[in-house]
């Protein structure tokens, strides 16, 4: 359908009715083929909703790897305001995402917008694979958001007793 509207001229950086370009849209639901087509046709590859995701952040959510390959060889930025497609991968839990997204740059230590972090969201979930891997590339155990939890206060709270352990190890202090 998009290609058949494509060809007719339609702008590719259209939005929806919700103010979400159809790159975000085909990106979260994993339309490969809609993809190429709009990137075929020089969509935003960093086109924003109005809440801040673009195309790679939803990727990364939803698990779509060959997708976040797609929109990082055609320049989709890794960082930004607000969240990053690096925690969007880790609340995903696409923890192949989350390798790729480091092996290409993305800060470890990134922060949204009320101070949480990776690691903050990893152990949140209750990822313990997650929260090793992004220990194992760096990630610092000893942040804290805005009301001042650490990544070791969340496994406290959500009796992640083998993650607190994990995180003591690694350096962090209550």
């Amino acid at each position: 359908m998009v290609q058949a509207l494509l060809a007719r001229g339609m702008d590719p950086n259209t939005v929806d009715p919700n103010g979400e370009p159809a790159l975000v849209v085909a990106a979260r639901a994993g339309y490969n083929a809609t993809i190429d087509a709009l990137l075929a046709a020089r969509a935003d590859v960093n086109a924003r909703t109005g809440f801040g995701d673009t195309a790679l952040m939803m990727a990364a959510l939803n698990g779509h790897g060959d997708i976040v390959r797609k929109l990082r060889a055609r320049g989709a930025e890794l960082e930004g305001r607000g969240w990053t497609p690096l925690i969007y991968a880790v609340t995903g839990g696409h923890d192949k995402i989350v390798a790729y997204l480091l092996t290409e740059g993305a800060n470890i230590d990134a922060v949204s917008p009320n101070g949480t972090t990776a690691l903050m969201m990893a152990v949140r979930e209750g990822r313990g694979a997650t929260a090793e891997l992004l220990l194992a590339r760096g990630a610092n155990p000893n942040l804290r958001n805005q009301d001042g939890a650490s990544a070791l206060d969340w496994a406290l709270r959500g009796n992640e007793k083998d993650l607190a352990v994990r995180l003591r190890r690694a350096g962090a202090k209550e």
